[in-house]
């Protein structure tokens, strides 16, 4: 059995840890999750995970380890692990945003096989769009990392230089839906729904808008002209969005999130 370390115990680490042991793939026994202040591990320790302070303790029972600390907390970490990487045991799964194949190869000095993955929030729902890519040295790496997040949602494998852009599109964009959702409940309790209602009914709707565009075959225009007709209610609304700037707010979002994450790749 694969044992896993996430040394990173946040909002992401700890997301990916309990996506994975709801997918039935791990035991929370299996895996290791550390964090510099572990006491804020305690409700994951309460459920049988491993969880401990010590980044170099960690990695010795592990095969696979996932680096899910803050950018500006990535030298420190490495440094702790470094000495204890083994080529012949260990492989490396970057989801810190920002930091490229080249920037954690020249830190650890070894040639461990090495991804990057951009998942979001949603792995612990099993829900996720994660975006990974690798050197042709890990290509056997790369397809142990797609099978895992395949675990907690959908894989797409990507050129290393477009990983900013799936920052912004797959990280950045569950916060983008989420606004969007909450601005649709708000104009539900305007135009009379209790809140609570307004959010079900705004939620379950963006859901199943979601599941169509995912169908084979299925496209939004092909299913927006599905549910407008002549002078209808819905087309009527869909051109106010418009001329308020609905698309062209959404795409200017993503494009300056974009930038911000290309900056972040290049420091």
């Amino acid at each position: 059995m694969t044992k896993l370390a996430v040394l990173g115990g946040g909002n992401l680490g700890r997301a990916l840890a309990l996506g994975w042991v709801a997918a039935g793939r791990f035991k929370p026994s299996d895996i290791r999750v550390t964090r510099r202040q572990a006491d804020k591990l305690q409700d994951l320790a309460e459920l049988g995970y491993v969880t401990s302070g010590d980044n170099a303790a960690a990695i010795r029972d592990a095969d696979l380890i996932i680096l899910a600390v803050q950018p500006q907390q990535l030298d420190d970490l490495l440094a702790d692990i470094a000495g204890g990487l083994d080529e012949r045991k260990h492989r490396l799964i970057s989801v810190v945003t920002g930091v490229s194949i080249a920037q954690i190869r020249s830190r650890i000095g070894t040639r461990v096989p090495l991804v990057l993955a951009m998942p979001n929030t949603a792995v612990s729902i099993r829900e996720s769009m994660t975006c990974l890519a690798a050197g042709d040295e890990s290509e056997k790496a790369l397809a142990e990392a797609t099978a895992l997040f395949d675990l907690v949602g959908r894989t797409l494998v990507i050129q290393e230089e477009m990983m900013a852009p799936a920052t912004a599109l797959c990280a950045c964009g569950v916060a983008f839906f989420l606004r969007c959702i909450r601005a649709a409940s708000q104009g539900g309790i305007e135009i009379g729904f209790h809140p609570e209602d307004a959010l079900l009914l705004a939620s379950q709707t963006a859901r199943g808008a979601a599941s169509l565009s995912l169908r084979e075959g299925a496209h939004p225009e092909g299913e927006i002209d599905r549910v407008t007709t002549p002078r209808g209610c819905t087309i009527v609304g869909l051109n106010e969005m418009e001329h308020r700037g609905l698309s062209s707010a959404l795409i200017k979002g993503l494009i300056v999130s974009a930038r911000a994450a290309e900056n972040l790749y290049s420091e």
